[in-house]
């Protein structure tokens, strides 16, 4: 007899491997990205305590360290140390390759290459000659990762940034088609993708400024920017998250709310992907009540805060546009909650787990 029980344990936990592995390789990192959200929130331009020379950090941070982190991470999950030097080179290779942050290609390529330097050991661990182990270790490790930055380079790369490109066409052909509140499907998919300046300022604030100059206000500047979706994620990981993520969770509520680095809640979702459903419920609800009330900017929130929300809503709209916010607060802490709940990270995968040892040759000692 058939029985669908089955089928719908075997999604769920492969689901939850997925997002042990990826919580494996984000959560390790979640201090570094909370020092960038940190250092962006007060040294940009529009921060709160602007300075042009700390603000030089900002850019090689998101561009180069962050990837290389989660690059490194990943490899070194599968093959260890041997494996998280071939991840971050990889990685390298798909930076230099793209024009958009590569965190996803981080995560892609990083444990790809510790699996490959891991199956080359493998199969030519009894071939080498005796006294040559660290040479060839080192040149095996070196070439494979030189072939796949390359590869990151020419291929990879350009391949991320032609989905970024698709995404934010995609967005635009949803609101000019009157699906507003649907365009959050893709919005938040590319927004924890690290993708947001490029939908926000690239296909949503041109939309907004051409309204805004007609109608005094744009609905297109409340999409992207809203907080609210952001925090009830994070506040239900403070109340029923695991281990570092439920901790650090609090800070992050700080610097995404009231400092509006948005990209600061991204790792807890990458960690989950299926809290992505919070995301998408929290966004679509608020887009609706946006849309209802006819709410509306006068210009982009930057970066955006509560405050820098506030400071950008024209007389009368505050009601329409706090609600809308804490609407997107409640579904998305309501989902993500009920979520945690039912299909919990695995803390032992995401948290514990420890890389297996890299197949080393023992050096023959004299007699």
């Amino acid at each position: 007899m058939y029985n669908p029980e089955w089928r719908v344990r075997l999604v769920q936990e492969r689901i939850q491997r997925l997002g042990g592995n990826l919580a494996a390789i984000v959560i390790p990192n979640i201090a570094a990205f909370i020092a960038w959200g940190l250092i962006t929130a007060f040294v940009i331009p529009t921060g709160w305590t602007p300075n042009e020379t700390l603000a030089k950090l900002v850019g090689p941070m998101i561009t180069y360290l962050l990837p290389l982190l989660l690059g490194y991470t990943g490899g070194k999950l599968v093959y260890g140390h041997r494996g998280g030097v071939v991840g971050a080179v990889v990685t390298a290779g798909i930076i230099v390759g793209s024009s958009v942050p590569m965190f996803l290609g981080a995560m892609i390529v990083g444990p790809l290459g510790g699996y490959l330097i891991k199956k080359f050991d493998e199969a030519f661990a009894e071939r080498v000659p005796m006294g040559f182990e660290m040479l060839m270790n080192n040149f095996s490790a070196g070439i494979l990762g030189a072939l796949l930055a390359i590869g990151g380079v020419l291929a990879i790369g350009p391949l991320l940034t032609s989905f970024s490109n698709a995404l934010g066409d995609f967005v635009h052909g949803l609101i000019s088609a009157g699906l507003l509140p649907l365009a959050d499907i893709p919005i938040e998919v590319g927004k924890v993708l690290f993708l947001n300046n490029a939908i926000n300022h690239g296909v949503l604030a041109p939309l907004g400024v051409a309204d805004a100059a007609k109608n005094g206000r744009a609905i297109e500047f409340l999409l992207e920017t809203n907080p609210g979706p952001g925090l009830g994620l994070l506040l239900s990981f403070a109340f029923f998250g695991k281990g570092l993520a439920k901790l650090s969770a609090p800070g992050a509520i700080v610097i995404h709310f009231f400092g509006g680095i948005h990209e600061i809640y991204f790792p807890y979702v990458l960690s989950h992907p299926i809290m992505i459903l919070a995301m998408w419920a929290g966004g679509i609800s608020a887009d609706i009540v946006f849309v209802t009330t006819n709410a509306g900017l006068v210009a982009t929130p930057s970066p955006g805060s509560i405050f820098a929300y506030l400071a950008v809503t024209p007389p009368g709209q505050h009601i329409p546009v706090l609600s809308g916010v804490a609407v997107g607060a409640i579904v998305s802490f309501a989902v993500g909650s009920v979520i945690l709940r039912f299909v919990p990270v695995k803390e032992e995968e995401g948290e514990e787990a420890q890389a297996p040892s890299p197949v080393v040759t023992p050096t023959p000692q004299p007699a």
